[in-house]
């Protein structure tokens, strides 16, 4: 005699348990779907071959309307074109879908409309069923989506541009390889920085106090003491705050290798003032100033070249570098285009 299966009680034991509930009855099973329907956001019709409607549920804008197809609020050559589809799957029973957009008082809505074909049991067409899904939200996350794809393609392209600047105006003023990496290095970290800023901001920017303290934080251990920074703090665009970082940084270098931040009690000053131009938005004037020992004053070098062409360029603005017996001062002109003050 085989052995008996153990589970066996057990399953009997279950499906006397479920015996004892209700029946599944059709209203019960209605009102389930119907919740589903709601919160999916789906609509269901049902029309005999005559394209006459038979039943419909959860019939929301902008299906709602008295032919129960949409007529009322579709244009004519989306409600025709709709029909033409139903027409065709009842003559060939093979199903069938489209994609809608219809204009609307709170901008375009999209759906996805799937027909398919009631066959009976000898496969005759004895209806058409259309279900409606509204899928705008999904629609405006992709467009969204294609949307920061291309800003992040050109953002990169961007950067990869300033990344080439940066290497062959180092390269060009550099005579050893050693010399080559330690400085394209630095700059590179520079750079990466700044960028953290605006990717932090979903590119947005960043705010001119915070990317300065930044930078010159890189080089000092105690920024509180070595960087006094004074006046208005602007929201710099993407652009800006790349450029403006790379100058902060070719600043704070020079300070630490000639200038103030080699010395223990050494500090720098860093003023931002918005100035008023007639008929026009204001511009940001940037000034940093620091006392100096023995820089080299005759060589040019891409530091030089970076703060009084490479950054006021890329900005459509001015510069100014000036380097005294005992004082240096550097003043960079933004226009009103590369910054917000709100």
């Amino acid at each position: 005699m085989p052995p008996e299966d153990p589970t066996k009680d057990r399953t009997e034991k279950q499906d006397e348990v479920i015996a004892m509930h209700p029946a599944e009855s059709g209203m019960q099973v209605g009102r389930a779907l119907l919740h589903a329907l709601h919160n999916a956001g789906i609509s269901v019709l049902y029309q005999d071959r005559q394209m006459k409607t038979v039943w419909a549920r959860n019939m929301s804008a902008p299906w709602a309307s008295e032919t129960a197809d949409g007529k009322d609020l579709l244009s004519p050559a989306q409600a025709e074109r709709i029909r033409a589809v139903k027409l065709k799957v009842i003559e060939s029973g093979n199903a069938d879908q489209l994609e809608l957009s219809i204009p609307g008082s709170q901008g375009v809505r999209w759906f996805q409309l799937w027909i398919d074909a009631d066959c009976g049991d000898t496969g005759e067409v004895l209806g058409v069923v259309t279900t409606m899904v509204d899928t705008t939200e999904q629609k405006r996350r992709e467009q969204t989506l294609k949307t920061l794809l291309r800003e992040v393609s050109h953002r990169s392209k961007n950067l990869l541009a300033i990344i080439q600047s940066i290497a062959t105006q180092t390269g060009r003023y550099t005579e050893t390889l050693g010399d080559f990496l330690a400085r394209f290095r630095g700059r590179l970290q520079s750079l990466a920085s700044s960028q953290d800023l605006v990717t932090s901001s979903n590119w947005r920017g960043a705010a001119l106090q915070e990317l300065v303290s930044g930078q010159v934080g890189r080089y000092s251990a105690d920024l509180a003491r070595s960087l006094r920074f004074a006046g208005d703090n602007p929201y710099l665009n993407p652009n800006a705050a790349l450029h403006i970082g790379l100058a902060m940084h070719e600043l704070a270098v020079n300070s630490v290798s000639y200038g103030a931040l080699s010395r223990p009690d050494g500090h720098v000053e860093v003023s931002a003032r918005l100035e008023p131009e007639s008929g026009t938005s204001p511009s940001l004037l940037l000034t940093w100033t620091e006392a100096v020992g023995d820089a080299p004053r005759n060589e040019k070098r891409f530091g030089s070249v970076a703060l009084e062409r490479v950054v006021p360029m890329s900005l459509n603005g001015s510069a100014t570098l000036q380097i005294g017996k005992n004082r240096m001062e550097y003043r960079l002109t933004v226009p009103h285009g590369n910054f917000e003050t709100d």
